[in-house]
């Protein structure tokens, strides 16, 4: 049976737990085990360069981005040189791709930086007339982030409204049931605040069920 190892991609160098250990009262388990540390292969750099394992990519760009936390600039030239070696290595368009993917995602750069990076990186395509990863492709990764960031606030915004509408309902009304539960959670965030301001003037149940028909169609 192959063995597996934890890889610790930390940057303690001191960190190296090799064994788990559990005990009870007449019963006592220990499990040791061997490591991988990325942060060990800082001195063998020559052997990752050389390597044609997609894995050194991968050890290499995050070594250099915990290399360049504070240093943005050292970053925009490690990451270009880390995807100009993916063509270099001759790999096939779909593995440049994927591995440029993950390059792009861990070494992020300021907004002024990555602009310039990617007129390089683009500049460098042209001289090698190759042209693997598109302007349209790029602008759509960025649209994407930017509309997650943006889904991901709109959805934060309607469960802290949901929260707050709940506890009103109860100081007002009372204990909701799980259907009253239920029929809150599928409100849009505009039904949610209609309704938080409309709750100010409920005396009971009743006035919420009679709010659901008027407001929440079937």
């Amino acid at each position: 049976m192959p063995s597996v190892r934890p890889i610790l991609c930390d940057a303690s160098r001191k960190w190296r737990p090799n064994h788990y250990s559990y005990s009870y009262p007449q019963t006592q388990l220990k499990f040791e085990f061997g490591i991988v540390k990325l942060l060990d292969y800082e001195n063998r750099w020559e052997e990752l360069e050389a390597s044609d394992n997609p894995f050194a990519t991968v050890v290499m760009a995050h070594l250099k981005t915990q290399q360049t936390s504070q240093q943005p600039e050292e970053r925009k030239t490690w990451k270009l040189s880390l995807i100009r070696r993916l063509y270099d290595l001759g790999w096939q368009e779909q593995d440049i791709r994927n591995l440029y993917r993950f390059i792009d995602w861990v070494m992020i750069l300021p907004r002024e930086l990555s602009e310039e990076f990617w007129e390089q990186f683009k500049q460098f395509e042209q001289e090698r007339s190759m042209s693997y990863v598109t302007t349209g492709e790029r602008i759509g990764y960025e649209r994407g982030k930017h509309e997650g960031q943006v889904e991901g606030l709109q959805q934060g915004l309607q469960e802290g409204k949901q929260t707050l509408v709940l506890k009103l309902l109860q100081k007002r009304v009372g204990e909701l049931s799980l259907d009253v539960y239920s029929r809150i959670q599928s409100l849009s965030l505009t039904q949610l605040e209609a309704l938080g301001e409309a709750l100010l003037d409920f005396t009971g149940m009743e006035d919420l069920l009679f709010w659901f028909q008027a407001n929440q169609s079937e």
